[in-house]
């Protein structure tokens, strides 16, 4: 592996682990305000699990910010929330389209079931399609990993 190969891997390996602590904090909030509207609130298992997606979405945009891809947020905040959004909104999508398969089209309409469908297979799904675009789209740290890379090869032709 040559050293641009192995900085750009130790990169996505750092981002990779950010992005699943940040997963895992708002994989809880969602599980629990899921289970909460479930079975406190008596909502229906589509309603549940799209509204517990939109809590923990915020909680992971501002960490996802602040934390994991700072190197490569915008200065126009604005943009960069939207585009947030927009691909959340589809990772949440995916997870309720699993939920819908399992509870509605299989009919296994147990809590159990629904977490499952949901929270597991409908999350990882989810969680691999969000990581690859917030990471080279909403964020583009590839952009500035490659500008790391050009400055670096021009220090060596340098040297």
């Amino acid at each position: 592996m040559t050293d641009p190969w192995r900085a750009r891997f130790r990169l996505l390996f750092s981002d990779a682990a950010k992005f699943g602590a940040v997963g895992v904090v708002c994989f809880a909030i969602d599980v629990i305000v899921f289970n909460l509207l479930r079975t406190g609130a008596g909502w229906g298992p589509i309603e549940s699990k799209l509204v517990s997606a939109v809590v923990s979405t915020i909680v992971a945009w501002i960490a996802n910010r602040l934390w994991t891809f700072r190197r490569g947020r915008r200065e126009r905040f604005g943009t960069e929330f939207v585009e947030f959004m927009i691909i959340a909104g589809i990772g949440a999508g995916i997870g309720a389209a699993c939920l819908w398969v399992s509870h509605y089209l299989l009919g296994f309409q147990s809590l159990l079931a629904d977490n499952i469908s949901g929270n597991v297979i409908g999350l990882a799904l989810a969680t691999t399609f969000r990581f690859f675009l917030y990471r080279h789209w909403v964020f583009d740290t590839g952009r500035r990993e490659r500008a790391t890379e050009r400055r670096d090869a021009a220090a060596l032709e340098e040297s």
